[in-house]
This record gives C-alpha cells, structure tokens and sequence, in this order.
C-alpha cells in the first residue's frame, strides 16, 4: 500500500497541488494500480507477441487513391491573402 508521504512525494515531483482528501483517493487509486501491476508480472507471457492495441485494428487506414479536390479558385475563395495561385503565408522573420 502507498502511504501519504509516497503520495506527496510523487505529487512534488509532478508538481500537483493535492488536498488532503486527493491525498488519500491517490493513496487508494495508486495502491490499486500497483497491485494490478504485480498481478500481472506473475502471469506467463512467453509467446505471446507484443500489442499496440487490445483490439483488432485491421484496415484502420483508406487506401491512398488520387482523387478530385476542390477547384484551386474555390479553396483560396476564403484565403486572407493569395499569391501565385497558393495561399500566402507570412515569412517566419515578420512575426
């Protein structure tokens, strides 16, 4: 179990101010993180490949096709400023 100075201690470094009763839900929260953390070390995970998601996330992406888009006069219609056809963009030396 995390006591109340370990809360504190972390609360510190990460620069939170707590009251005393976030003191105590922290205490409670992180003890129980760590004991699901400690369960989970003792499981048998030879084997079994690393994931990124917990569920499938088959052809999470469309297929990249070229495709029509808007005519150029119609995207720069609401443009603050236009030049040579394309948006006019400030030089990072006028900001």
């Amino acid at each position: 179990m995390i006591d109340r100075d370990e809360v504190l201690h972390v609360a510190r470094l990460a620069r939170l101010k707590l009251t005393d009763a976030e003191v105590e839900t922290m205490a409670v929260e992180l003890s129980t993180i760590l004991d699901h953390i400690a369960t989970i070390t003792e499981l048998d995970l030879d084997g079994v490949p690393p994931t990124s998601h917990v569920v499938g996330a088959a052809d999470a992406l469309r297929a990249d096709e070229p495709r029509p888009s808007l005519p150029r006069e119609v995207a720069l219609a609401q443009a603050p400023a236009v030049s040579d056809g394309g948006f006019l963009v400030p030089s990072p030396q006028a900001g």
